[in-house]
């Protein structure tokens, strides 16, 4: 209700974008009197239509849909666009448009009232920041004082609120967001914590060995690794929908975690790196369900443990900043992100121990080449994807009915939106070169150059 929020003293309200049209039916809404509430509102991309459509207008489907890079030319800066150059890159993703005004931002500055069709909170929006701090600091007056250490102080002291003298068992990976929940549960519970490593046999080369190396010493008696590999092989034989890999992913991650509990102790929390993505991804709140993320909606409702999740709130470069603030290695903070299913979410198609080690074995030579050519440090995300597709080649004047392996490679800081990265051809070629010639079974090597959105980052 209105009232309630007025009542909260908000500096300002941001209308986020969403996959629904306004005029559709149950697409989300809100009451117009909070436009005039004197409240700054900034509406992005649905917000602008649905602000454009309550005081008014009309929205309605586009000639064609904006998906991706497009320029904006800065008719009057005003408040909004002030110190903004002119064309500006943004990034579109809509296919409705306000009739009336076909314009990509406007204003009302009187009722401090103002819309963007485009995405002003993403990396490849680089005029984005501008726009972002006009509205902040020009517009709601904001000062900016916030930082991670106030997060790390702030979440501690929940975290021992909540907790009490209870026992929390912690899902480690080895990436950078269960790293940062185990360091934060650590500084408030200390000896409370529990942090479990399950190596489900679906990881990168040589992963679980350096997890173990990494984290063991760190967490000492504390830590315990369990191999797991054999039984979520078991479990995923036959499935080929990657929701439902995800979903038994989940569940299996969830025994395993049971059935170890029961030779630790009583644990009444089971904390996860679940980041404000996850939730978006899976559905949460008003947004389409894109993939379920296996520590989101592939929980199953049964599970005997309440969920920690301090990070849900946050974005993969503010838990990297917290992760440096609390001092965890380099090389856990800038570890790419890898998803929790693991490779089975990189295989199209059933996953087998054939195709692990395949598209295990074209993974490590990317990366080993990504590196010699000095470019991993550039990427936010690269990797190797198996599909279960065959074609015809010729090798060693023979010919062959093989598979195809897939490269991936990103950049982004945000991971909501994120581009293809430009690999100099003659890494490519020598990147493909390399897994035709070593790994068997595979005869082509494609590069997907598919921007986020219309595709995502990872292909199931």
């Amino acid at each position: 209700p209105v009232e309630e929020l007025v009542a909260e003293q908000p500096k300002g309200i941001i209308l986020s974008g969403g996959p629904s049209s306004v005029y559709a039916e149950g697409a989300p809404g809100l009451d117009p009197k909070i436009f005039e509430a004197g409240i700054p509102i900034l509406g992005i991309c649905y917000g602008h239509q649905l602000m454009a459509h309550l005081l008014g207008g009309e929205v309605a489907p586009g000639g064609q849909r904006e998906y991706g890079h497009t320029n904006v030319e800065v008719i009057d800066p005003d408040l909004l666009l002030k110190d903004v150059a002119s064309p500006c890159q943004t990034w579109m993703s809509h296919g409705d448009l306000v009739q009336q005004a076909p314009v990509a931002a406007m204003a009302d500055t009187d009722r401090h009232l103002y819309g963007v069709q485009f995405h002003p909170e993403v990396q490849h929006t680089p005029c984005g920041p501008q726009i972002l701090h006009n509205f902040l600091y020009r517009a709601c007056g904001c000062t900016g004082s916030w930082h991670p250490a106030a997060f790390i102080k702030q979440t501690i002291a929940q975290l021992r609120q909540r907790i009490g003298d209870d026992r929390v068992l912690c899902g480690i990976s080895g990436g950078v967001d269960s790293a940062v929940v185990a360091s934060l549960l650590d500084r408030a519970i200390g000896d409370q914590l529990t942090a479990m490593f399950i190596d489900h046999g679906l990881l990168r080369q040589n992963e679980a060995a350096q997890v173990i190396a990494t984290l063991g010493p760190r967490l000492g008696n504390r830590f315990v690794a369990v191999d797991a590999s054999q039984q979520f092989l078991q479990r995923l034989q036959g499935v080929t929908d990657p929701e439902q890999k995800r979903s038994i992913i989940g569940e299996t991650f969830i025994r395993t975690f049971e059935a170890q509990a029961e030779m630790l102790g009583e644990f009444r929390y089971i904390a996860h790196g679940t980041l404000y993505p996850d939730v978006i991804e899976s559905g949460g709140g008003s947004t389409a369900t894109i993939k379920t993320h296996h520590n989101v909606g592939g929980l199953p409702e049964d599970m005997r443990w309440e969920n920690l999740e301090p990070l849900r709130r946050l974005f993969k470069d503010e838990v990297r900043e917290i992760g440096t603030q609390l001092g965890l290695p380099e090389e856990i903070v800038n570890r790419q992100p890898f998803p929790g299913p693991g490779l089975a979410v990189r295989i199209v198609g059933e996953v087998t121990a054939e195709r692990l080690e395949i598209v295990r074995a074209a993974d490590a030579i990317l990366h080993q080449e990504l590196q010699a050519a000095g470019l991993s440090e550039r990427l936010a995300q690269s990797f190797a994807i198996f599909a279960d597709l065959q074609s015809v080649g010729v090798m060693g004047d023979e010919r062959t009915y093989a598979y195809p392996v897939i490269l991936r490679a990103v950049t982004t800081s945000d991971y909501m939106t994120a581009d293809w990265a430009r690999i100099p051809d003659e890494v490519l070629a020598s990147i493909a070169s390399r897994i035709v010639n070593e790994v068997a079974g595979v005869n082509r090597v494609l590069y997907d150059i598919t921007s986020k959105p219309p595709a995502t980052i990872e292909w199931e």
